[in-house]
């Protein structure tokens, strides 16, 4: 069977949503897949709570985003078991957190984003399918003709579309379609970068994380060993335990704490991390909820991307994580499982945290000395922003040279160029697959930023739909026009900061 869209968004993440949702804002018929029951990506199916610059408050993102963060908050305002002390607030955390300023539940973030895009699905304007993975497309020279999708039972369709966004978290429709991509490190002398390696490796990936849901319970329950727990007992990292809380983070090796105050010099405890439950905001007696995504289950031996043992390395993802869980029962903390919070049987996320992704070839890639506030004292400006961002540059520990990176960046903008493959006419990034490094994909990864990114490509899909243009032919000379577009639609392409900040 053969269906034909305007656009097809391949991969339902965070930036999948917003680029659908964009698209579909301009009257298009819009097709969207995702390969997980849940949409939305690291927010949901991979159960990260959002992680954000520290003036997202008022700016840092789209007006879009902003708006998701306060229907949150409503949503806990409305809860009929609201404490007076979680009502009394106007600005609030949730679960009470440390890491976000709006950790709540990976389930409450599927029925926001999935009610964002329900107009769309009642007036049969947008077609959404999950648990459904792209397997097959059919290239053209520059363009993407088609390509071929399965369900669960194994049946395939065919879909036509005139522009293909690919929005999963791993750039799975780059080998798909030959569209040129890195992954992993680039060499110094590729990028010019301070902190690249003398030789480029594409098997040094950020590791992936098997995020799971855990709550406290009033005593400890029985709780069954993991098969693979005794090898990962015994697995060192740099001489240290992998489960130990002597740990490795992007800040390099730290000791961490189980409670906040555990420990004399630590304040903060992982506990309190990404919680997004937190029991005095309610008076019907919840639990107390953390999502465990720790250096402790980071996943440092395999890659999932261009690896022959893929799946062998998602199995031992998980294995760890179940291994971390009965660790943490070993040493007498009253956890257990709460599978209720991320959608599953068993507790664990639906699919693990992606931090790094194929990257397109793109006509501009954006280079770590010019963002970090090392090599670029000023705030960086491209004359084709489309919006903004923020983070530390923040790469966790990595799966073949165990490096870590922890660097300061300035606020930064997003050039539009950086979303244009140096070839391919009609395919388009939407999530964390556009033209960054190793490097500075460790500040473009989160939330805010591949919200913006997923919105701008298909916003961009839909004025080259409109005015019969290529992506590319848009950006060398249409650029204000669609920079208005932007604004027009509450994108923020400066900061409004000091330049010192």
């Amino acid at each position: 069977m053969t269906r034909c869209f305007d656009i097809a968004v391949i991969g339902g993440s965070l930036g999948g949503v917003q680029a659908a949702r964009a698209a579909c804002s301009h009257g298009l018929n819009v097709y969207l897949c995702e390969q997980t029951r849940w949409i939305g990506g690291q927010l949901t199916s991979q159960a990260v709570p959002p992680d954000e610059n520290r003036w997202i408050e008022s700016q840092g993102a789209t007006q879009s985003y902003l708006t998701y963060r306060k229907a949150v908050r409503d949503a806990y305002r409305a809860d009929p078991a609201a404490s007076d002390l979680l009502r009394s607030k106007d600005v609030f955390c949730p679960g009470c957190s440390w890491v976000s300023r709006v950790a709540h539940a990976p389930s409450l973030a599927h029925r926001l984003l999935s009610d964002s895009l329900a107009p769309y699905l009642a007036s049969g304007q947008l077609v959404l399918e999950t648990q459904v993975q792209c397997v097959e497309a059919e290239v053209r020279g520059n363009q993407v003709i088609s390509v071929v999708t399965q369900d669960t039972s194994g049946t395939q369709t065919r879909i036509q579309a005139k522009f293909f966004l690919d929005a999963t978290d791993t750039g799975e429709l780059l080998p798909l379609t030959g569209t040129e991509y890195r992954i992993g490190a680039e060499s110094r002398e590729e990028t010019g970068e301070p902190h690249a390696p003398e030789t480029a490796d594409a098997q040094d990936q950020q590791p992936i994380t098997w995020v799971a849901a855990l709550e406290l319970t009033e005593k400890r329950m029985p709780m069954e060993k993991p098969a693979c727990y005794d090898d990962f007992i015994r697995r060192t990292v740099r001489g240290e335990p992998h489960l130990s809380w002597n740990a490795w983070g992007a800040t390099g090796q730290k000791r961490f704490s189980f409670y906040d105050n555990e420990l004399p010099d630590s304040p903060l405890g992982l506990w309190s991390y990404r919680r997004i439950q937190y029991p005095p905001y309610f008076t019907d007696h919840r639990p107390e909820i953390s999502l465990l995504n720790w250096p402790q289950n980071d996943y440092l031996f395999g890659n999932i991307i261009d690896d022959p043992k893929r799946d062998f390395h998602l199995a031992q993802a998980r294995e760890l994580t179940l291994s971390v869980v009965y660790w943490l029962w070993e040493q007498g903390y009253p956890v257990r499982l709460n599978p209720e919070a991320v959608g599953t049987a068993d507790g664990l996320a639906m699919a693990p945290y992606i931090r790094e992704s194929r990257r397109i070839v793109a006509r501009r890639t954006v280079l770590e000395q010019e963002i970090t506030r090392e090599g670029h004292p000023g705030l960086p400006h491209f004359d084709d922003t489309i919006g903004v961002g923020h983070y530390a540059i923040d790469i966790h520990m990595t799966t073949r040279t165990r490096t870590t990176m922890y660097a300061e960046g300035n606020p930064f903008e997003i050039p539009l160029h950086a979303l244009i493959p140096v070839r391919m006419e009609n395919l388009l990034p939407a999530a964390k697959n556009i033209g960054v490094t190793h490097i500075t994909g460790g500040c473009f990864r989160l939330h805010p930023v591949e919200w913006t990114i997923g919105e701008a490509a298909g916003h961009l899909a839909a004025f080259c739909c409109e005015h019969h243009l290529l992506p590319s032919t848009a950006a060398d000379h249409y650029l204000h026009e669609f920079q208005d577009l932007l604004i027009a639609n509450g994108f923020q392409l400066h900061w409004n900061l000091p330049e010192n900040q």
